[in-house]
């Protein structure tokens, strides 16, 4: 595992639909992406972040989108599918996987934003990897999984006042 140093190289990859939903369904309030992205670099040096987003129709969704640019993001933008039988999917594990395996040849950690313990498998493969794998999510909805996965969870639910707006 990689220690914490200040000159680390960190990626953040940030599943906004995961945050946003779960940030609206305890809390009714959106996410401080700027805080999000400062307090998880943490005073070291930034490779890239990429915001995972959803292109849902609605009237905000591009005003955000180029908020997220604004931040320091690339927002990666996904056309959500609307299939036959009415139901809809848009998910970005595997795209958030494949950029993460790619990203570790050039960062020392991963912080990854999201509760979904789809992704545990991916942080042992980082860690196995070398690479530090941090998470910032809400406890409550986090898989137990993912967090015993990771070298460092961060609660968002504990610093409510910091994350969210």
């Amino acid at each position: 595992m990689t220690e914490i140093h200040p000159s680390q190289r960190v990626a953040m990859l940030a599943d906004a639909q995961n945050l946003y939903h779960t940030a609206q369904s305890l809390y009714s309030r959106n996410i401080d992406y700027s805080a999000l992205l400062e307090k998880g670099v943490a005073g070291r040096d930034l490779t890239r972040a990429i915001a995972y987003v959803v292109r849902a129709d609605s009237p905000d969704e591009e005003s955000f989108f180029e908020a997220l640019v604004d931040i320091g993001f690339e927002p990666k933008i996904k056309e959500i599918k609307t299939f036959g039988d009415g139901s809809k999917k848009a998910d970005w594990d595997v795209g958030m996987s494949l950029d993460a395996v790619t990203l570790a040849n050039h960062v020392d950690t991963v912080v990854l934003c999201t509760g979904d313990g789809d992704f545990s498998r991916l942080c042992s493969h980082l860690r196995h990897e070398g690479v530090r794998v941090e998470v910032m999510a809400f406890r409550e909805s986090t898989a137990e999984e993912l967090i015993e996965a990771t070298d460092t969870f961060i609660d968002l639910s504990e610093r409510q006042e910091t994350f969210l707006l």
